[in-house]
């Protein structure tokens, strides 16, 4: 069994990744949407085991001296962190991953699998960023401006991620990605084994 792709996606906060990242794992049914473990206390309107894995900052040390994560990352003093057992369970069995990760996270994973597929989200402007993330209302005005710096700072590492999306319209961000995912899978040294067959009739 071919093993599953991992697309790893990061975005500066308030980009619409999130959106963008459960869009996919409905459009292709095989695809697992990872969820991250946090130290961060829940936001209204979020859910256990649907947005994250909130746990005590006991339980993450615990998981990290266990080896237990594939990547983590300390973001606003609170950490963040991706199952490596999930990752790998189920790209072995033949189902790809999409992980939603900060950069911290991101070059991580690239350290460990030159082969995943990165991805970054752009906004349209720093003006639309900043009314998306004052919409949210769930900052007030210092954290907001520490948002936006840092968004700056992201930003400047898009350039080495394989492929940047500008989400200025959800639906024609939602085709770009759509069709990097279908473009990977057709990627020659995926399907070279195949190719071989036909060539060689056996």
């Amino acid at each position: 069994m071919e093993k599953g792709l991992l697309f790893v996606v990061s975005a500066p906060s308030g980009t619409g990744k999130t959106t963008l990242c459960r869009t996919m794992a409905r459009i292709f049914p095989g695809m697992h949407y990872s969820i991250s473990y946090t130290t961060r206390p829940p936001r209204p309107g979020e859910e256990k085991g649907r947005d994250y894995h909130f746990i005590s900052a006991g339980d993450f040390q615990r998981m990290i001296d266990a080896g237990e994560f594939a990547e983590w990352a300390e973001i606003y003093g609170h950490r963040y962190g991706t199952s490596k057992t999930i990752l790998e369970k189920t790209r072995d069995e033949g189902r790809d991953v999409i992980v939603d990760i900060d950069g911290q996270g991101a070059r991580q994973l690239r350290d460990q699998d030159p082969q995943a597929i990165f991805i970054f989200i752009l906004p349209p402007s720093w003006e639309e960023l900043k009314r998306r993330l004052s919409l949210r209302k769930t900052e007030h005005a210092t954290a907001l401006e520490e948002r936006l710096r840092k968004a700056r700072l992201e930003t400047a590492d898009g350039r080495w991620y394989d492929y940047i999306i500008i989400n200025n319209k959800l639906d024609k961000a939602q085709e770009q990605f759509k069709a990097i995912i279908l473009a990977e899978h057709c990627r020659r040294e995926r399907v070279i084994g195949v190719l071989e067959t036909m060539l060689t009739g056996k």
